[in-house]
């Protein structure tokens, strides 16, 4: 599924290579919403193994910033899931460590996309006045990073209410030809240019009921497309 090597962004902490030839699990080798049953190819990452690499975020994440105040900046829609658990472990590791983070979590939703391709436009929204991350210490917490361009206007609005300092966490980060930018400071997995779905990642709203990350079929593209 994964090999030894890792992704290394610059000061941050590298994350799981899924190799290109990596076919995923069989479909009937777990349990998922039976109304997806013909619109899934694999599984890509399953839930669990989500989870267990969500919980070492979290404990680099407590590393590096502990005993700081941070404001933690949800991207909604598709990062929620991955945000609600990267929490709920940081506050387990406060509560049963010498370090604790103090946490304000913030939401913006960003959207970007039109069925499985990524725009031009950019569309924020709960962006317009974000003065709370003045000074502070921020985690823009985000679910994929493909292109980098989403990422890249993000963080220089951001940057315009002078925060003290931002990091990044993403779970996913595609390897894709035309990429821009940095990657994130946290990296779950760098995977494929495939078109996943899944744990809160959506088809024009669809799926994000999935605990699993899975690649969608063409008939499901076809079926959900608008």
């Amino acid at each position: 599924m994964a090999d030894h090597r890792t992704i290394k962004p610059e000061g941050g902490v590298g994350g799981i290579v899924i190799k290109d030839d990596w076919p995923g699990y069989r479909m009937d080798l777990f349990t998922y919403p039976e109304h997806y049953s013909e619109d899934l190819e694999c599984v890509y990452l399953p839930h669990g193994i989500i989870m267990d690499r969500t919980e070492r975020l979290a404990r680099n994440i407590m590393d590096d910033l502990g005993d700081h105040d941070i404001v933690v900046l949800c991207v909604l829609k598709g990062g929620y899931q991955f945000c609600a658990d990267l929490v709920e472990y940081i506050k387990t590791l406060s509560r049963n460590s010498n370090k604790s983070l103090l946490m304000r979590v913030d939401f913006i939703r960003l959207k970007s996309y039109l069925n499985d391709q990524s725009t031009e436009h950019l569309h924020i929204v709960g962006a317009e006045d974000l003065s709370v991350l003045n000074g502070k210490n921020v985690l823009i917490v985000e679910a994929i990073v493909d292109t980098g361009k989403t990422m890249k206007a993000l963080l220089k609005h951001v940057e315009t209410f002078r925060p003290k300092m931002v990091k990044v966490a993403g779970l996913l980060v595609k390897r894709v030809a035309n990429g821009v930018g940095s990657l994130p400071d946290y990296v779950g997995f760098e995977i494929p240019n495939r078109f996943v779905v899944g744990y809160a990642l959506d088809y024009n709203e669809y799926f994000r009921d999935l605990n699993h990350i899975c690649v969608i079929s063409e008939r499901g593209k076809i079926k959900y497309k608008i």
